[in-house]
Parts: structure tokens; C-alpha cells; sequence
């Protein structure tokens, strides 16, 4: 009989944490037991049908050369996957394949779309891409294209939902992860104005200004005079950033010193300043700036 050392080297070759996680799964699944710390089992039990089970994990994320995903077992297939146990199963290349729909000739639509993740690094990349970049990536033809900038713009407007059904902002959180998803990955300046009520529920959010955002784009009187025409108690500064920078610029605080001024002088409180970049954001307030 092989050693538990020659199977776990012919079958996996090297286990990482990953493989751990993989095979830690597998034996709850099967009620075996649990494995140590490098992922192996505690007892040869079963050793080679956990080998089977990471060859079979392994395959679908791997390249295939067949006649597409429809040839696949149906218990590998990502919209079966989804179907049958849930969309946390599916990996990000599977559920860009179920939107996708097909392939190319020779590349399947997983493999395609694990070729957009790699392009664009992720999948905030693809849903922030502009059409002529998708339209570059071999295989994604107009109905593709229009595909991915639909959910994209899906995923956006529900996010907007839940910020405008909010009672009340408490502060950058509350916002953040709909304006990073819809404004992170420009690659121009927008300047954007949140206006509220006294009790800091949201009135409208608008984009005022686009390119470079300097003392001679903004205006604070049509900051002020929006305000006015929608009885807005409050607001709330944002831009962003597409070089990723989340030090506030010179600028940055030559234009918040304008705009606060101007919304005191008639009673509209400043909350705050946000600068969003991929990398997260900045608030003003926080950093005792405004």
C-alpha cells in the first residue's frame, strides 16, 4: 500500500491554505475527519477520494478544450451551481459566464470571463469599465458589452436605493459603498453634492461639475442656489480621485474653504468633504479638516 505521503504528493503535488479550506470542506461534507494543520488527514481514510475531489474542484477553473460548458457535468455548470446550491458556490468567472451567456470560438464562457477579471483586476474593474475598453477584449461583441454595463448599472441604482431610503445619515459609512461602486473607478473628476434635510435625510444626490476639479469649475453659487431650490438643510461635498490618491490636494482645501463659507452665509450646514478613490476614502471631518 502507498504511503499517506506518496498519495498526498501524487495527487496534489503541494497543499496550501487554500487546498486546506478545499479539503477541510470536502471531509464535513462526507463526515470524515478533520485534517491538520497542512491539510492533510489525520488517517489514511479516504485520502484518494479526497485527491478526486480536488482534481474535480481544480478542472472547473481550469481551461477547457471541449465543445463548451454545456458538454460539462451538470453539477460543474455555474448556472446549475447557482440553481442548486446558491450564487456564494459560484466563483466570480462563473457568474460572469451565467451573464455572459456564451463563449467565443474555442473559449467557453468561463474561461472569458476569468479573461475580463485578469484585464481589468477584478470585478470592480469590469463593472467600472468604460465600453470602449470592454469592446476591446476579444469575444465581447455590443450585446456582451451592453450586458455587463446593464448589471453594472443595476448593481449602482440599487445601492442608490438603500442610500436614499435612509431616515438619516449618521456619517461617511452610511454612504461610501454606493459611491465608491459609482464613482472609484473614473477615470475623471466628478464633483458630487449631497443634499439633506434638518434631520439629515437625503433630498437629492447630483453631480454638478466633471474633469479636473479646481477653484474655477466649482461654483459655490449654483452649490448654494441648488440648495436653496430644494430646501436642503445640509450637505454634503464629494469627489473623487482617479490616481487612487487619498491625500486631500492644496485644491481640495482651497475649494471645501469656498464652499463652507458660502453654505453658512445662509444658514445650509457643511457635513462633510469626501474623497473617493479605489483605494477607499477620505473624509473631511474625520481628519478635522472641515
Amino acid at each position: 500500500m502507498r504511503s499517506v505521503k506518496a498519495l498526498v504528493a501524487a495527487s496534489t503535488e503541494k497543499i496550501d491554505i487554500a487546498g486546506a479550506v478545499k479539503a477541510d470542506f470536502w471531509y464535513k461534507e462526507n463526515g470524515a475527519s478533520q485534517l491538520d494543520p497542512l491539510g492533510r488527514r489525520r488517517s489514511s481514510l479516504s485520502l484518494a477520494n479526497y485527491a478526486a475531489f480536488v482534481k474535480k474542484e481544480d478542472s472547473m477553473e481550469s481551461p477547457r478544450v471541449s465543445g463548451g460548458i454545456k458538454k460539462w457535468p451538470p453539477s460543474e455548470r455555474p448556472r446549475e451551481v447557482l440553481l442548486d446550491k446558491g450564487a456564494a458556490f459560484v466563483s466570480d468567472a462563473g457568474l460572469l459566464a451565467i451573464l455572459l451567456r456564451t463563449g467565443t470560438a474555442g473559449t467557453d464562457a468561463v474561461a472569458l470571463g476569468r479573461r475580463l477579471l485578469e484585464r481589468f483586476g477584478g470585478l470592480r474593474g469590469i463593472m467600472n469599465a468604460r465600453d470602449k475598453d470592454l469592446k476591446s477584449v476579444k469575444g465581447l461583441g455590443r450585446a456582451k458589452v451592453a450586458q455587463i454595463m446593464a448589471a453594472s448599472e443595476l448593481a449602482k441604482r440599487q445601492l442608490r436605493e438603500g442610500v436614499m431610503d435612509l431616515r438619516v445619515i449618521g456619517g461617511p459609512a452610511d454612504v461610501v459603498e454606493y459611491l465608491s461602486l459609482s464613482m472609484a473607478g473614473l477615470t475623471e473628476e466628478i464633483f458630487r453634492v449631497i443634499y439633506l434635510t434638518t434631520g439629515n435625510a437625503i433630498l437629492a444626490m447630483e453631480d454638478l461639475f466633471k474633469g479636473t476639479v479646481n477653484q474655477s469649475a466649482v461654483y459655490p453659487r449654483e452649490v448654494i442656489k441648488r440648495a436653496l431650490d430644494l430646501k436642503a438643510s445640509a450637505v454634503i461635498f464629494v469627489h473623487n480621485h482617479p490616481s487612487g490618491d487619498l491625500e486631500p490636494s492644496e485644491q481640495d482645501r482651497i475649494i471645501t474653504e469656498r464652499l463652507t463659507g458660502a453654505c453658512r452665509a445662509v444658514d445650509i450646514t457643511p457635513l462633510d468633504h469626501l474623497i473617493i478613490s479605489a483605494r477607499g476614502y477620505t473624509s473631511f471631518k474625520e481628519r478635522g479638516i472641515l
